[in-house]
């Protein structure tokens, strides 16, 4: 028996490890490309005889990275906080408050939860160019806020409703209000879910591409790292694929970090109240 386990948990870490190179090959290939030589061309996974910086500054340079990184930075920090405020709130409401076509908002919700983004970026270009908002921040921020709303609010209303009842009673019985029982006895709770729904948010605005390209066309000092990214494709652009994989790297970098910082209470947040008792 010890046998027949030890033999299940070396084959388990063999797969792991195949799955792990797999998974990592293209990201070193890239990584490897970028700190090559300016101009080297290679096939697949070459490690570099010499490592240079030359790529990632011409890239810099070329892509105008300083503004598209602070831009990608502002729209994602809005759109995680606007959505998460506004999702706590909701949700809270949904989950314990009883009030009228409460069923109907849950169900259109879901619409709104299932329903492809790419179907309503072109009615939200016209509507956001009625307000003028096109070519701004505002253009990238509510929309990607709208988006993000149903499953942030779901994802909360399923953790709250997991909390157990005599939490909320006690501090009824306390004269705690419903805001000040949110505000002091919920949210504490709700951190590790919170972490986890901020970083899956900042995730998702970060490597936002389509709304870019479509409600910020024309003004350089908005448009974001993902659309920055896209200008070095094509042959009118840029030929040379140590530049093009030092940007890639210049785009995923901020994301690897915020993942590798965040990771533990990413998974502790996705666990949290899968166990109950």
């Amino acid at each position: 028996m010890p046998s027949n386990s030890r033999r299940q948990t070396v084959i388990g870490h063999a797969i792991l490890a195949v799955a792990a190179l797999v998974a990592l090959y293209p990201f070193l290939s890239v990584l490897l490309l970028a700190f090559g030589e300016p101009g080297t061309r290679t096939s697949g996974f070459s490690i570099p005889t010499s490592i240079s910086f030359d790529n990632f500054t011409e890239a810099w340079r070329r892509g105008l990275f300083s503004d598209a990184l602070t831009s990608s930075l502002i729209v994602a920090a809005a759109v995680v906080i606007g959505t998460i405020v506004l999702a706590v709130l909701a949700s809270y409401a949904l989950a314990f408050f009883p009030f009228p076509l409460k069923g109907p908002m849950l169900g259109l919700l879901l619409i709104g939860l299932v329903m492809p983004y790419e179907a309503t970026v072109i009615p939200l270009y016209y509507q956001l160019k009625d307000w003028g908002l096109v070519n701004t921040y505002w253009a990238l921020i509510l929309p990607q806020i709208g988006l993000s709303l149903p499953f942030a609010v779901f994802w909360m209303r399923t953790f709250f409703v997991s909390t157990p009842p005599a939490l909320r009673e006690a501090a009824a019985v306390d004269g705690a209000s419903r805001l000040r029982t949110l505000r002091s006895v919920l949210l504490p709770m709700a951190t590790p879910a919170i972490g986890t729904l901020a970083t899956l948010l900042f995730l998702f605005a970060w490597n936002e591409f389509l709304l870019a390209l479509v409600l910020v066309p024309d003004n350089r000092s908005v448009q974001t790292a993902p659309l920055a990214l896209s200008f070095f494709a094509g042959n009118r652009r840029n030929s040379d694929p140590g530049v093009t994989a030092a940007a890639a790297v210049l785009v995923a970098l901020p994301v690897l970090i915020s993942y590798i910082a965040l990771q533990r209470r990413m998974i502790s947040g996705m666990l949290a109240g899968a166990v109950k008792e």
